[in-house]
């Protein structure tokens, strides 16, 4: 039986020119659908994942840690002053791979407040880094007020940009003063410091884990109005690319720079437990996602089953005439994988259109939900939390993984025919006719 009269013999199985109720043929289409059906979520979710774990790791690189991280040596001349440190900075740019260099004290302390108090992170940095650094520049938004006070302030001008739920804990907006709280050492006895601020802008990088303790303040003033006996002093290293292979190689040269006045890290080195939790997060939904397509592919070996059920007058008249056991396990096969295929034609273009409008979907049910909230209560709920997840969803269309989920529903239509389709071609044609 050569593979056209299988084709044939599928084409028949599945589209019959005979106009009579087929309970196999209502099968297999109500299959197609349930495999339709179960890739629009796979598709849903592999984009949505990989665009909230692609934007907090753009986050957590460019804001937090950057390609590298150095912290340096608080005994030594180069950390001493502002000056000093951003000379000492610039050094770095002669080191092969590095593209820029950006100078940073960081500081716990504490914030206060109208009517609260916060623990806080302090960051010193260059005034110009929300220009100069291209992630500050694309991730922060500004919420309240202008960075423009902050960009042209002087060593003794007490400007501070803010996160927005640290503004929110602590009752803050634009132009309101807050003190800091840090602590100092006079004789060995320590003792706390006060020290005020204005608030030049209110920020938000569009996810809250990551922002919601960051104070930012001038890299004079910290040297000139806070006490930094228990500050760390750091660089920011950034190079042509974060995944790049040769970053070990730059990590090592970098090192060489300072020698023994500094530990360098590298960016997945630092965020090694959040990739981790990402990553196992992302691998499990797409293997429960997976298994509502393999339940879905069972229905096709049932529609299979019924459909042999069926045919087993045709099956015993073509294998009367000729037809190999293979040729007609073939024609099985072709029509589970047909039927397979139909339901990828209806499920990936729906799950692909869902997916580029998520951000519209979820806005449109958090509005109809809060909508009838509302009637019993005043409070309202937010289903993208930045205290958890991005504001907003960057939805990215992963092709390979696509790829990959339309070829592996095409495969498990197949395994799971493989049985009745070897069945059908095994049924002996005197056996079929003498049971008519």
């Amino acid at each position: 039986m050569k593979i056209t009269a299988s084709l044939f013999f599928a084409k028949s199985l599945i589209f019959p020119k005979a106009e009579k109720k087929s309970s196999a043929r209502k099968s297999l289409f109500g299959a197609m659908l349930c495999i339709g059906l179960s890739i629009v979520p796979l598709i849903v979710v592999v984009s949505v994942t990989n665009g909230m774990i692609e934007g907090m790791t753009e986050r957590l690189i460019g804001l937090s840690s950057s390609h590298l991280q150095a912290y340096i040596a608080d005994s030594i001349d180069e950390v001493s002053s502002a000056e000093n440190l951003c000379e000492y900075a610039a050094g770095l740019k002669e080191v092969e791979g590095i593209k820029n260099v950006f100078p940073q004290v960081e500081l716990s302390a504490l914030a206060a407040g109208k009517n609260n108090r916060s623990g806080i992170e302090i960051r010193a940095m260059q005034k110009d880094i929300f220009k100069a650094n291209k992630s500050f520049n694309t991730f922060f938004t500004v919420l309240e007020g202008s960075l423009d006070s902050f960009e042209k302030s002087g060593g003794k001008d007490h400007c501070a940009v803010i996160g927005q739920k640290l503004a929110s804990d602590l009752n803050l907006h634009a132009g309101d003063t807050f003190r800091i709280i840090s602590i100092k050492k006079i004789n060995g006895r320590i003792s706390p410091k006060l020290t005020s601020f204005s608030v030049s802008a209110i920020i938000s990088s569009g996810y809250q884990e990551l922002d919601q303790f960051w104070v930012f303040i001038p890299l004079e003033t910290a040297y000139a109005s806070l006490s930094l006996e228990s500050a760390s002093y750091g660089m920011l290293l950034e190079t042509s690319d974060a995944f790049s292979s040769d970053l070990p190689r730059i990590q090592f040269a970098v090192r060489e720079y300072f020698g023994r006045y500094a530990n360098v890290y590298r960016w997945d080195e630092i965020h090694s437990a959040e990739f981790e939790n990402f990553s196992s997060t992302k691998v499990l939904l797409i293997f429960v996602m997976l298994l509502i397509v393999l339940v879905a592919s069972i229905n096709i070996s049932s529609a299979v089953i019924m459909l042999v059920m069926e045919r087993r007058k045709e099956i015993a008249i073509l294998k009367s005439i000729g037809a190999s056991p293979n040729g007609i396990k073939v024609s099985f096969l072709l029509a589970a994988l047909a039927c397979a295929a139909g339901g990828i034609l209806f499920g990936l273009p729906l799950g692909l259109i869902l997916s580029v409008n998520a951000n519209r979907i979820i806005k449109m049910l958090e509005a109809v939900t809060n909508f009838f909230i509302h009637f019993f209560s005043d409070t309202s709920i937010k289903l993208l939390d930045p205290a958890y997840y991005l504001s907003e969803i960057p939805v990215n269309l992963p092709v390979f993984q696509i790829l990959l989920i339309v070829f592996s529903t095409l495969l498990l239509s197949v395994i799971v025919s493989y049985i009745p389709a070897k069945k059908a071609g095994r049924e002996k044609p005197l056996d079929i006719l003498r049971s008519l």
